[in-house]
């Protein structure tokens, strides 16, 4: 992998120019966008490869159809296609109505999300909650979590993809997954007779990484500096401590709230079944009423506690801090379409999220959409640049794989399971090893052309040996025979592809080849792969009669099979252009 590093790490940053032209958003915004000249196949599925969980045949002929601007708008009017929670439910009514005592776990929730991945309809929110949460991290791992509250975040999350990142902030900070994560459900107010403090879990995280971050930036995303050089502080112990006040009294919800005796239900007790999904509720008696200071603000001391009111100081607080656009809008670029954006790239979407051109600000859709129609992404030529672009991370390569491929579960319920696993793909969604993500966006590898360059790859933090071989054992296992449990009465696996349509062209090596070059490397694929490609096919040789039909269609997956592994397995797929 140190070699795919280098790769994407050579001299050069500068993109080639392009003609635009200015067309109006959704919004009536000016939108700079690639010329309107006819889109190909190949430029709609590597805009699809940014844009969603990967193309498909449908996809692509949306996208040439529609245009990049239009499939953004259809997209984003979309309503959510189903609900996490939902999955969860009827998985555990299916498991009840035949094992009374049966229960569901955190890999009901990762089957669900594998469904919604490969067969969700409105692919841009799916594509757009897996980057949220990433940044809102939440994970199951660690730390006991319930199933179902965890399905409704990342829900919440889905649900506000498109919507404004004050209300994503507020619906965040309030939910029960969230405070009970970063240990702030439950947090109470100071006591100096006791030494109680409020719990500063969240009060730090929320500024350093889901908003604000650790310095002052400009709009650009470059570091601010002081008289010496150093980079200037976003905000300091005292801001933590302000905002951990903010935060005390937030806990359980209860149509019957009550804080005394020993079913107290802010300390959890007497839980309503919906706790765990519903947003946490405000225990004024447990609520600081001192005073609260943080990034220049100050709530004054209060003999009324007023936790709500507080709060909404502080998120507005937050969402109008002007590092929110650069911090976060840099982020989602990383997420969706090159770890190194230019400083210009990163201030044309912080402006938008500042104005979306209609005066408001944080409006996360018109943001989404700046992500995906800038000149720097939509720039075909940058397939070649050996700065642009990013490492996929496993999750987004396995579905690929289901999309590109029409993948089916036999059951329904997607049981593909944990892929958290040193010898799995090491990334399970919701299950990352801290707070921080699988890994950082600062993230450089060390001892490589990339890290010479001080440019960053943050997917490389999980890259070792170990996780590049088990890549490879599990992505050969997907294409030839598919994930999760085999049937005890067909002997195949639940999740896999019928490679129709590959096998409808793979007797004809060439054509095969092709076909996946456009789905899973946008057309973009080397000379020297595609003839190595080529070459391992043509080697499997099609049986004639008198061989069985079974034997010609097994010799015909065969070549289809040993073709797209290939093609998965390659540093020019790995490398997300």
């Amino acid at each position: 992998m140190r070699r795919l590093a280098a790769g994407l790490a050579v001299a050069g940053l500068a993109a080639a120019p392009l003609l635009t032209s200015s067309i109006l958003d959704r919004n009536g915004a000016k939108q700079e966008a690639v010329s309107t000249q006819p889109i190909t196949a190949s430029s709609a599925a590597r805009f699809l490869t940014q844009a969603t969980f990967g193309p498909n045949d449908s996809s692509i002929a949306a996208v040439q159809s529609a245009g990049y601007a239009t499939w953004i708008d259809q997209q984003e009017a979309m309503p959510v296609s189903a609900s996490h929670q939902a999955f969860i439910e009827s998985r555990l009514a299916t498991l009840q109505a035949t094992n009374p005592s049966a229960k569901i776990g955190y890999p009901d929730f990762f089957n669900s999300f594998w469904k919604q991945a490969a067969t969700g309809p409105d692919q841009l929110r799916q594509r757009v909650k897996l980057a949220l949460s990433e940044i809102f991290v939440v994970s199951f791992n660690g730390v006991i979590l319930d199933t179902r509250g965890v399905s409704s975040y990342y829900d919440m999350l889905g649900a506000n993809a498109f919507g404004n990142y004050r209300t994503l902030l507020e619906n965040v900070t309030l939910h029960p997954m969230m405070g009970a994560y970063l240990t702030y459900l439950g947090s109470v107010k100071e006591d100096p007779s006791t030494g109680e403090e409020p719990d500063q879990n969240f009060a730090r995280e929320v500024q350093q990484l889901m908003s604000i971050g650790l310095y002052q930036l400009n709009q650009d995303g470059s570091l601010q500096t002081d008289s010496a050089g150093s980079p200037i502080s976003t905000y300091s112990t005292n801001d933590i401590d302000g905002l951990s006040k903010v935060l005390t009294g937030f806990s359980w919800y209860s149509p019957k709230p009550t804080t005394v005796g020993g079913k107290a239900t802010f300390n959890g007790g007497s839980r309503d079944p919906n706790a765990s999904v519903t947003p946490m509720i405000a225990y004024p008696s447990y609520h600081s009423i001192s005073s609260k200071a943080f990034l220049g603000v100050t709530i004054p001391a209060s003999t009324t506690p007023d936790p709500s009111g507080d709060l909404k100081i502080a998120l507005d607080t937050i969402f109008n801090h002007p590092n929110v656009g650069p911090f976060i809008g840099r982020q989602l670029i990383q997420k969706l379409v090159t770890s190194n954006p230019s400083p210009a790239y990163v201030a044309r979407v912080a402006a938008v999220f500042n104005n979306d051109g209609t005066g408001v600000r944080g409006n996360l859709g018109a943001v989404v959409k700046a992500i995906l129609l800038d000149p720097e992404a939509r720039d075909d030529t940058a397939v070649s640049s050996p700065t642009f672009g990013k490492l996929r991370e496993p999750v987004v390569r396995v579905a690929n794989w289901m999309r590109a491929f029409n993948v089916t579960s036999d059951s329904g319920w997607w049981q593909v399971g944990s892929t958290s696993g040193a010898i799995s793909l090491g990334q399970s969604v919701m299950f990352s090893p801290s707070v921080f993500n699988f890994w950082r966006p600062g993230y450089s590898p060390p001892n490589t052309a990339l890290g010479n360059l001080n440019l960053v790859a943050p997917e490389f933090q999980s890259v070792n040996v170990s996780s590049v071989s088990a890549y490879i054992i599990n992505i050969h296992a997907a294409v030839f025979t598919g994930l999760g449990p085999k049937s005890p009465t067909t002997g195949v696996s639940d999740v896999r592809s019928a490679y129709a349509s590959e096998i409808a062209v793979a007797n004809d090596a060439a054509a095969l080849t092709d076909r996946i070059n456009t789905l899973v490397l946008y057309g973009q694929m080397s000379a020297s792969l595609r003839s190595r490609i080529l070459d391992a096919v043509n080697k499997i040789r099609i049986p004639t009669p008198p061989a069985t039909a079974a034997q010609i269609s097994a010799a015909l997956k065969s070549r289809v099979a040993t073709a797209v592994y290939m093609a998965l397995v390659s540093p020019e797929y790995l490398a997300q252009r």
